[in-house]
């Protein structure tokens, strides 16, 4: 019996001896063995099994292996990674794609350790083609400088703006070859000259990456409630500007109003537009149906800074207007300054319902509506503001233009 307890013992210690070296073993391995790099994933819990052999600019990876924890840098081709040491453990690393384009391609990824070795791996960056997120301006003259917001602008790039002869929409398209458009160095603007003949409609920017087509009109005229050329207007405390003289903006779209009060006081009542009387505002049923779907857009030039008092819209059943209570209304409120400069402004279109409450109105039987937009707030302003194409317009296209003919 005691030879069979002494036979129990022994293996027990061989056993326990083998797990500790094995353990020890493990241990050395993840803390100090060869680095390696299993595979390359996507860093959302739920797509964590989705596995990468490409990523593209400034898209967040993980890395996962073993023995990562002495990377001190990391190369996506010719481009270096920005590395933050929390997110590097034995075995993951979290980084995220460089956003510049590579001059030399490799289509590798490659670690460097702190004792200056290094590990390749194959990995592919992936440009970005351009994307449109607005225009500075959406109302720019034939001849004059309009500035798109975006990003992935990346030279050569095309700007395509439509042109329309009969009923065939075709391209007009300026080259930053020709000099007609430049990119800024962070490749999110591009200032482009607009060509003679550009129409309403969506604007297309390519580079060789691909291309992108604005969800958003230039020169939009779709839904204007008021654009001040006669048709709507029945109050402006401004001055409607036709044809501008010596220190007024230029002509956007017809007639703007220019409001001049240098001494705007609190709650001082000053009317940018309003309809107090027929016609009122056409503004789509589905935008009063469905105003999550919809922006209230204007352009503005602010001579003088809009840097005290505020403005009060409203939208509203016309038969209600005179009776909607005090505070009932949505405030565009300062600061606000365009530097003499045309601008759009984007609101969008849920948050003046909101505002309104229960006087945001349902569909008219004719389509139209009361609206009004007022300076009434405290402070006193040095007032010198130029409005023009007040509009509803859908926040989606929902047919998208052709690449033109």
């Amino acid at each position: 019996m005691k030879k069979i307890y002494k036979s129990i013992l022994l293996g027990a210690i061989a056993l326990i001896a083998t797990m500790f070296n094995w353990s020890c073993d493990k241990n050395d391995s993840e803390s100090g063995g060869t680095p390696y790099i299993s595979y390359v994933r996507v860093t959302k819990p739920g797509s964590a099994d989705s596995l990468l052999v490409a990523a593209g600019q400034g898209q967040l990876i993980a890395i996962v292996g073993g023995n990562l924890q002495t990377t001190k840098e990391i190369w996506f081709n010719d481009q270096k990674a920005s590395l933050t040491p929390t997110y590097i453990t034995n075995t993951t690393i979290l980084v995220r794609m460089p956003k510049e384009i590579p001059t030399v391609v490799t289509n590798q990824m490659k670690l460097i350790f702190a004792n200056g070795n290094s590990l390749l791996y194959p990995f592919k960056l992936v440009i970005n083609p351009p994307s449109i997120s607005s225009m500075t301006c959406e109302y720019v003259a034939d001849g004059d400088s309009a500035v798109i917001n975006g990003g992935y602008f990346y030279l050569p790039v095309t700007v395509t703006f439509p042109s329309v002869e009969g009923s065939i929409v075709n391209g007009l398209t300026v080259s930053s070859e020709t000099g007609d458009v430049t990119v800024n160095s962070a490749n999110n603007k591009i200032s482009v000259k607009v060509p003679e003949g550009a129409q309403p409609g969506q604007i297309i920017v390519a580079s060789n990456f691909g291309k992108a087509i604005s969800n958003f009109w230039f020169r939009d005229n779709r839904n204007i409630i008021e654009g001040f050329d006669g048709s709507y207007s029945t109050g402006t405390a401004g001055t409607i500007v036709s044809k501008p003289g010596a220190g007024d903006p230029p002509l956007l779209n017809g007639n703007y109003t220019r409001v001049i009060k240098p001494a705007m006081g609190s709650w001082n009542w000053t009317e940018v537009y309003a309809r107090w009387s027929p016609p009122y505002c056409p503004i789509p049923d589905a935008a009063i149906l469905h105003p999550s779907d919809y922006y209230f857009k204007f352009e503005v030039c602010t001579t003088k800074p809009f840097d005290a008092n505020g403005i009060r819209a409203w939208v509203t059943d016309p038969s209600v207007a005179n009776g909607t209570p005090e505070g009932v209304f949505y405030n565009w409120m300062p600061p606000f300054d365009t530097q003499g400069k045309w601008q759009t402004v984007t609101i969008p279109f849920e948050d003046l319902a909101s505002a309104l409450k229960s006087w945001f109105p349902g569909v008219t039987a004719d389509g139209t509506y009361f609206s009004a937009f007022v300076y009434c707030e405290a402070g006193t302003l040095n007032c010198d503001m130029s409005y023009d194409n007040f509009r509803i317009v859908p926040k989606a296209i929902i047919k998208p233009s052709s690449d033109f003919n």
